[in-house]
């Protein structure tokens, strides 16, 4: 079997910052933990790992998984105890999956599947793929425009699609039935952000922009180019509302962390510190969390003064972050390398943080 998908699409959804409880503990591997420091628990778990989404109770933990890219079919949700990270139901799915958003009541997991340009709805209760929208856009190559971060907002779906020229999928969430395409959104449509502070949708793009759209139109209102004519190719965002600052990614580009006033776009500051991929801030600590791919580390900031607190060696490419409720636990996954062939050399792992040790 080979499987055929657009490079760009692989690029951005391996770039990236679950559901059944049918038991597993048959058929799943024992799990591979290592201590990797006193306030760290990590497990090896599968290929093809990216975002995760914590249960309404916070003890369950849903990891979409892509599996492999060579000569693999489909994916696999898994269900972890979100405090021992063993495996405690799967679901196995005929795509592969990418981005992840759960519904509040912990009852629908959302998944990108990316590849093939959709995204599917899966019940937590049974596994099941509860219903599905695969988008009909395709680019020049014949390729499906590539469905990476979705975003629920008040019912509906917001899905980035990684394209030249990009757009947003506007998705109801019950039935998945397409709604409206926000369109002239710049090139590759990375990251998505709801702020309640100014009850607005932020969007990154590649051409370095932050749309500023109003989710009661669905209109785009602003573009703000933090860097000006600088390549920038933006990615993943994240928001102190307290003091009304955004932080944004770039670990291909510009490789830094930028700080934008959420309300005007102004860069208050622009952090030297290297590529940065997910990043997540901790209101509930005044931390700034961010992986970076090419060192292998994940960092801890002041949120305040920006200085770093702590860095966690988290080789060979740490990728998704996901903090508990409480602001005392963060998850991580991380990847290994691709070889020329989409294979890896292992499996990738789940990273769990004791943020209070």
């Amino acid at each position: 079997m080979k499987i055929k998908f657009s490079a760009v699409a692989l690029f951005l959804t391996v770039a990236l910052s679950g559901c059944a409880t049918q038991q597993t503990s048959q058929t799943t591997p024992p799990a591979t933990q290592k201590a990797v420091a006193t306030d760290t628990t990590q497990r090896d778990l599968a290929a093809g790992l990216y975002e995760m989404a914590l249960g309404p109770k916070g003890d369950v933990l849903y990891v979409a998984s892509a599996e492999g890219f060579k000569d693999v079919q489909g994916g696999v949700i898994y269900k972890l105890d979100a405090t021992t990270l063993k495996t405690v139901g799967s679901s196995h799915t005929d795509l592969k999956n990418f981005g992840m958003a759960l519904s509040p009541d912990g009852q629908i997991v959302y998944v990108t599947n990316s590849l093939d340009g959709g995204l599917s709805a899966v019940s937590t209760a049974d596994g099941k793929v509860k219903s599905r929208i695969l988008f009909s856009e395709r680019n020049k190559e014949g390729f499906p425009y590539g469905a990476r971060e979705v975003l629920l907002h008040n019912g509906l779906l917001y899905i980035g699609a990684v394209a030249d020229p990009a757009q947003i999928w506007v998705v109801d969430a019950e039935t998945l039935k397409l709604k409206m395409r926000i369109k002239n959104t710049g090139k590759w449509m990375t990251g998505l952000h709801y702020s309640q502070t100014t009850d607005r949708i932020y969007a990154a793009n590649g051409s370095g922009e932050i749309l500023v759209i109003n989710p009661k139109t669905n209109r785009v209102e602003k573009r703000w180019k933090p860097l000006g004519d600088k390549p920038a190719l933006l990615l993943n965002m994240a928001e102190d509302s307290a003091t009304g600052r955004l932080f944004v990614t770039d670990n291909s580009k510009a490789k830094t962390t930028l700080v934008l006033n959420i309300r005007t776009g102004e860069v208050i500051k622009q952090l030297a510190v290297g590529d940065s991929l997910a990043v997540k801030f901790n209101a509930k600590r005044n931390e700034i969390y961010i992986t970076q791919r090419e060192s292998g580390k994940l960092l801890s900031l002041d949120g305040t003064t920006y200085a770093l607190k702590k860095s966690w060696d988290l080789k060979p490419n740490p990728n998704s972050l996901l903090l508990s409720d409480d602001g005392q636990i963060l998850y991580v996954t991380v990847k290994q390398a691709f070889n020329k062939d989409h294979s890896t050399n292992g499996p990738d792992s789940i990273v769990r943080i004791d943020l209070k040790k």
